[in-house]
């Protein structure tokens, strides 16, 4: 049986087994810190087989940099062992939501999600710091000092000699925002689909870096836009009132974005049934409003790619209408699979391809004067929370708005800066006015709240609580709402479902791995220590911990249903319906294989420790052989 590795991959690897496919003559070996023969890359000769001229090491190019850039790239690409544990207590709805609340470290979280929501999220917004004059940086109240920062970003090594210095008095303050933006981005742009957006909420200070390193992340083809927001009646400055901040937006890849925001119903006619490669697209009628009489040359027969028969503007329909386009036009059209059939195809009149990306309507404008301000998410809060607990939150009305542009039923929204979750609130309240199924997934740290603070005193010991607590307050409220609305309708109204509403979340914090540091390394394991290592997962781990750290690890998502079943006197989870069945008990009863074989599971994960022996570990593989050959079997 295979063994899981429960960690997040190593990039490094995975982007050198690219290189190899494009460029396999680039490829070395290495010994690594334990004298291992490794892969690895030529750097010089890939430098030149990237260059149309002798590559040199000259290292002035037009790039932007700073101290510990190189630091942060390593940082994105090396894996983690940490891992998301489930707290029931703090969720709403825990076994129906699709919504996900985390608390932790956004980077170590993007790190952790990374496998399970690869090309998975439609939109990112983001919040972040905006470095107006504080050391750095993360957390509002968080500062690194001086010796930390030059160990941190290798100003010194070891031996406390010098390395390399930035000599702009105000150079440390902008690298460490630069540093901790870089490798955030870096990693959230893999969690994006190919037609996926990040929007970032920034201010003046950092907006010109922060445009270079999305240039770079992302590719500066890709910039979609900046937006200038009103947010204030204005900040005083010499001579100006700045009433506005930016939102800098991004694609993953800008030719996969509509060229308009759509509405959820225009976007529900966007598919891809033949996989095209140029992405959703919608059927518009071959024909024209002209009739024969006005347009005789549009009047001709084209070829049924399936039967071979003529085909003419009339055989499928009593009309007197022509095709759209001259028989050239026609011809070229079917070269570019343009011209679609239907599936089968057979007693399916023609249909012109529409693709997403080209879709024509009214653009968004590019200055928000009435998306909401300041004051008013700050209004909107204090009400609902009843008290004064979170220093100037985004406004429900600007987040709706941003999220109306390019997010739709069942798309994902990521925000790792969550905040006071105005993003969550602003998901659900959408969700109630049209009926959608949209998805949050928020992040943020359990950053203390100060003593002396009024959410401190009321109870909120760190900002995600007020989080938290905002989302469970909000959804009960569009709930009732909604509910109401539905008593109140007219005559032809329709009702929205308010059962379907999802107001739920679950919550889930990081932590260190489940198993303990011999898991990883085996090899540390000597006889003395034997005792302590009966099971390699650490002792207060539950089975809630260990099924959610194996659906990560499978890649699988955290909003998949889960049912838990005793089987035979042992505890099985099932993770929908057949994507994953674990067991983790520590005597499994042989007879529960029949049961979970009859699921034909795509996976099977036991505790190792869980089988008396090999020999019943071989004859559970050879079962599942015989009753289900394509369960892929794994243990922990």
């Amino acid at each position: 049986m295979e063994k899981l590795k429960m960690k997040t991959p190593d990039l490094t690897d995975k982007n050198i087994e690219q290189i190899a496919t494009l460029f396999p003559h680039v490829m070395t070996e290495i010994k690594d810190e334990h004298g291992t023969i490794k892969k690895a890359i030529d750097f010089d000769l890939l430098k030149q087989s990237l260059s149309g001229v002798l590559a040199d090491d000259d290292d002035e190019r037009y790039r932007l940099d700073w101290p510990g850039k190189k630091a942060s790239l390593l940082k994105a690409n090396i894996p983690i062992s940490k891992t998301l544990r489930p707290c029931r207590e703090e969720s709403v709805d825990f076994d129906t939501t699709e919504n996900l609340y985390i608390e932790g470290d956004n980077f170590e979280v993007l790190k952790i999600l990374q496998e399970s929501y690869l090309g998975k999220i439609k939109m990112i917004y983001i919040d972040p710091p905006y470095n107006t004059g504080k050391d750095f940086i993360y957390r509002d109240n968080f500062r690194v000092g001086k010796n930390e920062y030059e160990e941190e970003i290798g100003a010194v090594d070891e031996d406390g000699d010098k390395l390399f210095k930035n000599t702009d008095s105000n150079g440390r303050f902008h690298s460490d925002w630069l540093s901790m933006m870089y490798e955030r981005l870096i990693v959230a742009r893999d969690l994006l689909r190919d037609d996926g957006v990040i929007f970032i909420s920034i201010d003046d200070n950092e907006v010109h870096n922060l445009r270079k390193i999305c240039d770079e992340v992302f590719g500066e083809d890709n910039i979609v836009g900046n937006i200038a927001w009103k947010k204030t009646s204005g900040d005083n400055k010499p001579c100006f009132a700045f009433t506005h901040d930016n939102i800098l937006i991004f694609g993953k890849n800008t030719n996969q974005i509509p060229r308009v925001a759509l509405t959820p119903k225009q976007y529900k006619q966007y598919k891809n049934p033949d996989n095209d490669y140029r992405g959703d697209w919608a059927e518009t009628d071959y024909r024209s409003k002209w009739s024969k009489d006005e347009r005789k040359n549009l009047y001709y027969g084209i070829t049924h790619p399936l039967t071979g028969e003529k085909i003419y503007p009339d055989t499928f329909s009593n009309t007197n209408r022509v095709w759209a386009c001259a028989e050239e036009t026609h011809l070229k059209n079917v070269k570019d699979n343009l011209v679609w059939w239907g599936i089968g195809g057979k007693n399916n009149e023609p249909k012109k391809k529409r693709f997403l990306s080209k879709h024509k309507g009214a653009n968004t404008r590019s200055v928000w004067l009435h998306a909401g301000m300041n004051d008013e998410g700050g209004q909107e809060l204090k009400k609902l929370l009843e008290g004064d607990f979170f220093d100037n939150p985004k406004p429900i009305k600007l987040l709706k708005r941003i999220e109306m542009i390019m997010l739709y039923d069942d798309d994902i929204i990521l925000d790792f800066f969550a905040g006071s979750s105005t993003t969550a609130h602003a998901v659900m309240q959408l969700n109630a006015e049209d009926n959608g199924n949209r998805k949050f997934i928020m992040v943020q740290l359990p950053e203390k709240t100060d003593e002396k603070s009024e959410a401190h005193k009321a109870g909120y010991k760190t900002i995600a609580e007020i989080g938290k607590e905002r989302i469970r307050r909000a959804g009960k409220k569009i709930k009732e709402e909604l509910e109401k609305k539905n008593r109140q309708l007219k005559l032809g109204e329709d009702p929205v479902d308010s059962d379907k509403l999802d107001i739920g979340f679950r919550v889930y914090k990081t932590d260190d791995s489940n198993m303990k540091d011999i898991y990883y390394h085996p090899e540390k394991l000597d006889q003395l220590s034997l005792p302590g290592f009966e099971s390699n997962i650490k002792e207060d781990r539950t089975p809630d911990d260990l099924i959610t750290q194996v659906i990560l690890n499978l890649g699988l998502t955290l909003d998949l249903p889960i049912e838990t079943k005793k089987i035979f006197g042992n505890t099985v989870f099932i993770v929908q319906t057949n994507a994953l069945v674990a067991c983790f008990d520590e005597n499994i009863n042989l007879k529960i294989v029949d049961d979970i074989a009859a699921l034909k599971p795509f996976k099977v994960v036991f505790k190792d420790a869980g089988f008396a022996d090999d020999k019943d570990r071989i004859n559970v593989e050879e079962q599942f052989k015989g009753l289900s050959p394509e369960t892929v079997i794994t243990v922990i």
